[in-house]
């Protein structure tokens, strides 16, 4: 399965709610008593109201805090760095406008835009403090007071949207995982429609080119060689009995899991490598002598491999006996180290080529791809056609250099 692509976090999405007014309303309930906050035993400097008519402004803007945050934080700031000019003591009271506003810029843009206007802010809220600061200021409340009450929200509005990206990419994560679910599931649906056509393919056309030249003989010699007609006749019934008993068994694949077959007969034996003398005398009553030779010391292959090189063997000697106008054909299967070769050569005439449209050769290709191998299949220099299958014996080592 493949893994998921590579996602940027989208920013979070911030709208206007009633609860904004509400809570711009409360924060301008406290900024009174912000304005005229002074350090113990020492009276206001400066006239309470101009204090309230600033934070009046800020909180307004506090409205708009989802929609344009950029703009909120300015409107806040400068109320802010009025009042520190003004002689006023930036305690929270004052300074929770801007808080608000930064904390919603923090969770609605990126890190760098948060702390770019963070620390401009502080910047200016320092320098401001240490130009027209209340007289008396300690320098470290100077310093250090709108640093911390400024930082605090940034960083909140940066966890909460790191959380909801965090979030997001979960999600982003889990759709593609059931897209990609959904996807293997078709793909494996369509491997298998195609690996049953394969098999019908090669069911119908092996015992129909067989039937149909038994058919034609026995025909010709039921007038004047009774004896031999009945012979061809009684091949011609096991070549159909075969056929609907390979038939009945590929079939059977299609049946619903969860409809009731009822009993069902012992399932045929899966053919393989060595059912090829058997493969090769039935094509002895269409009139095709076939050979069978084997060279290096025979090795078990998987279950997958064997009938592949069967059918591959299969499909190859019905071509011999559908295009080529010759009586014999040769099988030799070669044992190496890591694989075996099924080679099916004639010594017939006029064939189709390699690069022909029947589904025979094209399905050939496919059965061997299937099981980590491949198929060359040409006309031969001395005249003929030859079919060349390599398969792997190590199944699992070679599919990595012949991916399906």
């Amino acid at each position: 399965m493949s893994s998921p692509p590579s996602r940027t976090p989208a920013p979070v999405v911030l709208r206007p709610r009633p609860t904004d007014a509400l809570l711009a309303a409360a924060l301008f309930a406290c900024s009174f008593p912000g304005s005229v906050i002074t350090f113990p035993g020492r009276e206001p400097a400066v006239p309470w109201w101009p204090g309230v008519l600033l934070a009046a402004v800020a909180c307004a803007a506090l409205v708009m805090r989802r929609t344009h945050p950029r703009r909120t934080v300015l409107v806040t700031l400068g109320c802010a760095v009025a009042a520190s000019a003004l002689g006023h003591l930036l305690t929270v009271l004052l300074l929770a406008p801007l808080m608000l506003a930064l904390y919603s810029l923090a969770a609605a843009t990126d890190r760098r835009t948060a702390n770019t206007f963070t620390l401009a802010a502080v910047a200016l809220l320092i320098g401001t403090g240490l130009l027209a600061g209340p007289p008396g200021e300690p320098l470290v409340l100077k310093l250090l007071g709108p640093a911390a009450w400024l930082l605090l929200p940034t960083s909140l509005g940066t966890v909460n949207r790191l959380r909801a990206a965090c979030l997001d990419a979960v999600q982003a994560r889990a759709e593609h995982a059931e897209r990609t679910r959904e996807e293997e599931a078709r793909r494996r649906v369509t491997e298998e429609r195609m690996r049953i056509a394969r098999d019908l393919h090669d069911v119908v056309a092996h015992h129909l080119v067989l039937a149909n030249l038994q058919a034609g003989a026995v025909a010709r010699q039921l007038p004047a060689r009774p004896r031999e007609a009945a012979r061809l006749t009684a091949e011609l019934t096991g070549t159909t009995a075969s056929a609907l008993r390979e038939l009945k068994a590929t079939v059977g694949l299609l049946r619903e899991a969860d409809a009731d077959p009822g009993p069902l007969p012992a399932a045929a034996p899966t053919p393989g490598l060595a059912q090829l003398p058997q493969l090769a005398a039935s094509f002895r009553g269409a009139g095709l002598m076939v050979t069978v030779r084997t060279e290096g010391e025979p090795r078990p292959l998987t279950a997958g491999a064997d009938l592949t090189a069967y059918r591959i063997a299969q499909e190859a000697l019905t071509n011999v006996t559908k295009h080529a106008a010759t009586g014999t054909a040769d099988v030799r299967l070669v044992y190496a180290d890591d694989r075996v070769v099924v080679t099916v050569t004639d010594g017939g005439g006029n064939r189709p080529t390699a690069g022909g449209n029947g589904y025979g050769l094209i399905g050939m290709r496919e059965r061997a791809r299937s099981a980590g191998g491949r198929v060359r299949a040409g006309h031969r220099v001395g005249g003929g056609f030859e079919v060349v299958a390599e398969l792997p014996l190590d199944e699992g080592r070679t599919s990595e250099s012949h991916p399906v």
